[in-house]
């Protein structure tokens, strides 16, 4: 089947973040097509409008659009029409049946989930929160986080805590390392304990590749055989399986992220957190710490 090339373009009235996931989440689903996204994003007025609707006229292709105001979107769908490619607004389905479920017209107020409201200040307070508390820094602070997660190194501790920070959850993180006591703070922790595993010859490849990426390369002479462990096979292998050990001992879940990415990881994680106050808090009681939707 020979390859199909298609423009595609994504037009919103807000970051646009709403149709880079659903392109995103389509496009992979299509492994004969070149998809080329082209993203204009902050659409509300007409003379902005009018640039995009060039750009799909320069190079033609169907368009995903989450405009709500709705001179612009008449304009857009004439132009469309105009030049023979189809025009989805994404979220004229979900408005419907929840105005036709409460009762109440939806509004056109483009980018109100970006008001800068106690969620926005919640997800930028966990921010910084996830900055001080990296890779084991300012133990004492632990008493305030939602979640710690816990693994060897590179095992996707930082990105995945960054990931929920943009959440709303302070996530904490704490290097497991052989022969070092772990922290007090996690001996009878207050919030979820979770660990992240790998895959070790996986580990092996990103350990190889942060050593590259610093300028370290491969240790040689007398410091191979100190520095060896970090990226040694069966070293690895024992690290990893003393971690889990550690995890298994202190009944916290592990996450395997070898085949994960770090949103779904951030996913898995989430559930546990819920399942960790589902566990602690009466039935209904809303969860310190648990998300609300992510940002559109």
């Amino acid at each position: 089947m020979p390859d199909v090339r298609l423009n595609l373009h994504l037009v919103s009235d807000a970051t646009g973040e709403t149709l880079n996931s659903i392109a995103r989440a389509t496009i992979v689903q299509f492994e004969h097509a070149q998809i080329l996204c082209h993203r204009w994003s902050l659409i509300r007025s007409a003379l902005q409008l009018h640039r995009v609707i060039e750009g799909i006229e320069a190079e033609p292709g169907p368009v995903l659009s989450t405009l709500l105001e709705r001179a612009l979107r008449t304009e857009l769908e004439t132009a469309c029409q105009r030049f023979g490619v189809p025009v989805l607004h994404v979220l004229d389905p979900v408005l419907a049946m929840l105005a036709d479920q409460v009762g109440e017209q939806a509004g056109a107020r483009p980018g109100r989930q970006y008001r800068l409201d106690s969620d926005y200040f919640r997800r930028i307070d966990a921010m910084h929160f996830v900055l001080a508390h990296d890779d084991g820094q300012a133990i004492a602070g632990i008493a305030e986080a939602d979640v710690v997660l816990v693994g060897v190194s590179r095992s996707s501790k930082t990105p995945t805590s960054f990931y929920l920070a943009n959440r709303g959850v302070k996530a904490a993180n704490v290097p497991l390392v052989p022969n070092l006591p772990l922290p007090a703070a996690l001996e009878a922790p207050h919030c979820p304990v979770i660990g992240l595993t790998v895959e070790a010859d996986r580990l092996v490849d990103i350990r190889r590749h942060r050593l590259r990426a610093i300028g370290v390369g491969e240790p040689a002479g007398a410091a191979a055989q100190r520095g060896s462990d970090y990226v040694d096979r069966e070293a690895v292998a024992a690290e990893l399986l003393w971690a889990r050990r550690l995890c298994t001992k202190h009944a916290w879940p592990v996450i395997d992220v070898t085949r994960r990415s770090i949103e779904e990881t951030a996913a898995a994680v989430l559930q546990h957190i819920e399942a960790w106050h589902a566990r602690r808090k009466p039935q209904g009681a809303r969860q310190p710490g648990t998300p609300d939707a992510p940002p559109a």
